[in-house]
């Protein structure tokens, strides 16, 4: 069995993960709790079930430059005046479940932001290809110019 030191394992539990080499401190996010609205009766007008996370992104002392750049650009529709992006969820009737749910999408939303796309390769086309659009243009123009001259008889 592995041991950790004890301030070790409480900072990684205390962080938000994203991916490998990055993790959300979770003094950075600002959790609400609020009244979730939809069904549930009762239940819903007398607890605060409805999670709303908030992260400031460009604040963010988790992230260098390239990173902060690549998820302002990615997420700016998300992302408030302040740089704040928002993740809410109130899909269960439990708080905590729903805290788990919006700190998930919250996670993959940024994990999603950072994939950087791969570079794209430019390619022609064969010679073989070229000449097999040109004859098909030729058959399909042929089979029309013949319906043409059928229908003027």
């Amino acid at each position: 069995m592995v041991t950790r030191s004890s301030a070790a394992s409480t900072r990684d539990n205390r962080d938000l993960r994203v991916n490998d080499r990055l993790a959300i401190p979770r003094d950075e996010l600002v959790v609400r709790a609020t009244r979730a609205s939809g069904a549930g009766g009762q239940h819903v007008n007398k607890t605060s079930t409805r999670v709303e996370i908030t992260w400031n992104v460009v604040a963010s002392q988790a992230l260098d430059d390239a990173d902060r750049a690549r998820i302002s650009a990615r997420l700016s529709s998300r992302l408030s005046d302040d740089g704040e992006l928002r993740v809410v969820a109130s899909d269960t009737r439990s708080q905590l479940q729903n805290r788990e749910l919006a700190e998930a999408r919250l996670a993959d939303l940024v994990r999603r932001a950072l994939v950087v796309p791969k570079a794209r390769k430019k390619t022609r086309p064969s010679r073989a290809a070229k000449q097999a659009r040109l004859d098909d243009k030729r058959k399909t123009s042929e089979k029309k110019r013949v319906r043409r001259s059928n229908t003027d008889e």
